[in-house]
């Protein structure tokens, strides 16, 4: 039998650093486990994870580890997009024998310009190399940052070639006639737009949530969005998602959102980016306060359940 369509809030989990820019693993077990009590599932090793900062091994580790913490791993979605084939592979089968819902998997991005051939192709060599009949594949369509698209028709090509593998697409090029052109294309596959400012548009043509960035600082809220979008009161608690997310996307939101974290833990060392992603300036860090407390933002402490 077919597992369950993926379904509602993921968070691309962000990374906490030690000033020696080691994992801070306590750190990072700690948000994992309050995202999850909150709702969210998680989306770790994505962009706002710092994921291509990280290395092949301590990836691993991190899944390994939190395996002994009492991760929900049915409601975990690893990135495992790398450039080099054999590492996806390895990233891949890994995240299989954790029993991860899926995997979120970059194009190969270095190299600019290849076509939807020689991306079928290497999508392709995953899936087969793979070699697991329980393989979940998330495309995940980032141009801004990939350089390499992922268009409809390769959609289509893979979804007619390996249409139990391939489970999903997530859009985070936040064009909305893209998004809607999925929805209505691929109406078997789980489509995650990556803001959930889009819910409201998305969910009634079939959107299987979102996997966006504020959900590591608003997982509540934007789950509960997620679950009763058809709800009485989903406009008011839209606007009330929309207004967070907004402020967010004013500054650089790897660093916002660490920022914020730090801020309502009170645990400084969360600022910390590696190399060459920079915190916020203390002008930043003020003017993004400001912001959050005129809108009456608030994080429930990590104990919260």
């Amino acid at each position: 039998m077919a597992p369950p369509r993926l379904s509602g809030a993921f968070a691309p989990a962000v990374t906490p650093f030690t000033p020696g820019l080691d994992i801070d693993f306590e750190a990072y077990a700690a948000h994992c486990l309050w995202l999850q009590r909150h709702g969210a599932g998680l989306a770790i090793f994505g962009t706002n994870s710092e994921a291509n900062s990280l290395s092949l091994a301590e990836r691993m580790m991190l899944l390994d580890r939190l395996g002994g913490r009492g991760i929900d791993f049915a409601r975990t979605l690893p990135g495992t997009g790398c450039s080099a084939l054999p590492d996806t592979v390895a990233l891949s089968r890994h995240a299989l024998l954790h029993g991860c819902a899926g995997v979120l998997v970059l194009p190969p991005f270095f190299y600019k310009g290849v076509s939807d051939d020689g991306l079928f192709a290497y999508y392709s060599e995953v899936i087969e190399r793979v070699g697991d009949a329980n393989l979940r594949l998330f495309l995940y369509h980032i141009p801004a940052f990939s350089g390499v698209p992922i268009s409809l028709g390769l959609i289509e090509r893979l979804a007619k070639r390996y249409p139990e593998q391939l489970a999903g697409v997530k859009d985070s090029n936040g064009d909305w006639g893209n998004i809607e052109a999925m929805l209505r294309n691929f109406p078997q596959l789980s489509i995650f737009p990556a803001s959930e400012s889009f819910l409201s548009r998305a969910m009634p043509l079939g959107a299987a949530g979102c996997i966006s960035a504020t959900i590591n600082v608003n997982p509540a809220a934007i789950s509960s969005l997620c679950a009763n979008w058809a709800e009485q009161g989903a406009a008011l608690a839209q606007q009330q998602v929309d207004r967070v997310r907004q402020i967010f996307q004013r500054y650089p939101m790897i660093a916002a959102l660490k920022w914020a974290i730090s801020h309502y833990r009170d645990q400084r060392q969360w600022q910390i980016q590696r190399p060459p992603l920079s915190p916020l300036s203390a002008q930043q860090q003020a003017s993004l306060l400001a912001e959050l407390e005129a809108a009456g933002f608030a994080m429930p402490a990590l104990d919260t359940p």
